[in-house]
């Protein structure tokens, strides 16, 4: 398959999952959403492991950038699963588009990196889309009211956690590129996911043994979004090998749509017409920013 097929194929899984989540694991908390996200999706991914280079060789600079990574990572994943779990997702997932908008300062503070007359465009796509879906906020005829929208993203609680993980994504997003520069990239996603699930398996399921009955009380939906968000990492290490990263996180991005899509077609949420044209906004954005 192509790298655009590929990347299209992760951002469904992606958005299937965090679907597949809310349907079927509602009664599930934070803390165990992030053991099925990680520590199953750890498992299946075990086996890509295979032919990968002793770790032992690796220099103590990949560690370094490994161990700042873990802890922010979970973290990001609590909050993912408790906004997509208690939230609409037409109000969550789309404000994942502010990701690149994060990194475009947190590289220019840790990389040095300068937007681009481009990026800027994109940013401001971006702040018009999120402007456009709380724009129920605003009033007609009352031009003040127009900031409220900016308002409500931070009221909306939802929202306002997505926001967070989007920030904490850019932090990882840009850690990551240094933790690259000593594993390479076919092996690096394999191997990242299996050390977040062992440090999930450590940190959460080793002092709350019991998380083991209540996901064994629901094999099915467990396993399920624990194969579709493995599909999403396969995915997407197999469109990264094939194409510039830029390229294949802004074709990824269109699981914001998806995501739209379901809240909009299985769990009923109004406002189609209002917030998919604001997700497809900050999708464009998302898209200048990467090109």
């Amino acid at each position: 398959m192509d790298w655009v097929s590929l990347s299209l194929l992760c951002a469904f899984s992606l958005a299937s999952a965090d679907a597949a989540t809310k349907a079927w694991l509602q009664g599930f908390s934070a803390r165990e959403l992030v053991v099925v996200r990680f520590g199953v999706v750890g498992l299946l991914m075990t086996p890509l492991l295979v032919g990968m280079p002793p770790v032992l060789d690796l220099p103590p600079a990949f560690w370094a950038w490994i161990a700042a990574l873990i802890p922010l990572e979970i973290a990001a994943m609590l909050l993912y699963m408790a906004a997509i779990r208690d939230h609409p997702l037409s109000l969550t997932l789309p404000y994942l588009a502010f990701t690149p908008v994060f990194v475009v300062a947190v590289a220019w503070v840790l990389l040095g990196e300068e937007v681009s007359p481009l990026g800027a465009a994109g940013v401001g796509l971006v702040v018009a889309g999120a402007w456009l879906l709380n724009s129920r906020h605003a009033e007609r005829g009352d031009w003040r009211s127009w900031t409220r929208p900016f308002a409500a993203i931070v009221e909306e609680p939802g929202s306002r956690m997505m926001l967070a993980v989007a920030a904490i994504y850019a932090v990882t997003a840009t850690l990551g590129k240094g933790a690259m520069r000593h594993m390479d990239p076919e092996f690096f996603g394999a191997f990242y996911f299996a050390l977040l699930g062992a440090a999930v398996c450590l940190l959460i399921l080793l002092p709350r043994p019991r998380i083991l009955l209540k996901l064994a009380g629901r094999p099915g939906p467990v396993l399920l979004v624990g194969v579709l968000t493995g599909l999403m990492v396969y995915t997407h290490f197999l469109a990264v090998q094939q194409v510039e990263v830029a390229y294949m996180i802004a074709v990824k991005r269109t699981s914001l749509l998806f995501g739209i899509l379901y809240g909009v077609l299985i769990f009923r949420e109004t406002g189609l017409s209002t917030r998919l044209p604001g997700g497809v906004l900050m999708l464009a954005g998302v898209v200048l920013i990467a090109r």
